[in-house]
């Protein structure tokens, strides 16, 4: 069985090595991109199982990015996780009104972080199935 592949648009590479490593440690696959433009690229290119999306971007903000996503009949499937230092009051709404699936405060827990990409992807499994 192939692993799942988790494509994660981040701009720190600090984050993006946290993450990475925490994925493929627990057997994910994983697809980067650093602005949300390249991810927008990569998520069509590579049709990921799931994305992570950072909110604060260098060139189009994730909100953006979740809205073309989610405006995409092709892409519209895959789940999107806003994973974001975005933590005030109203963040996690604005992530979801934008497109994202789900939402996860940064810094995020390695149990946090696999636990809510195993919710999303046995979610979306169901729903292609």
């Amino acid at each position: 069985m192939t692993p799942d592949r988790i494509l994660y648009i981040e701009d720190n590479p600090q984050n993006m090595r946290l993450v990475r490593k925490i994925l493929i440690h627990a057997g994910y696959q994983m697809l980067e991109a650093e602005d949300g433009l390249t991810g927008l690229r990569v998520a069509a290119d590579e049709m990921p199982d799931l994305i992570l999306l950072d909110i604060n971007l260098p060139d189009i903000d994730g909100f953006e990015v979740a809205n073309r996503l989610k405006a995409s009949n092709v892409l519209s499937l895959i789940p999107v996780i806003a994973l974001t230092a975005n933590a005030m009051v109203g963040d996690r709404e604005r992530s979801l009104e934008a497109g994202c699936d789900g939402y996860l405060p940064k810094p995020v827990g390695r149990q946090d972080l696999l636990s809510t990409v195993e919710e999303f992807l046995a979610l979306r499994k169901l729903m292609t199935a």
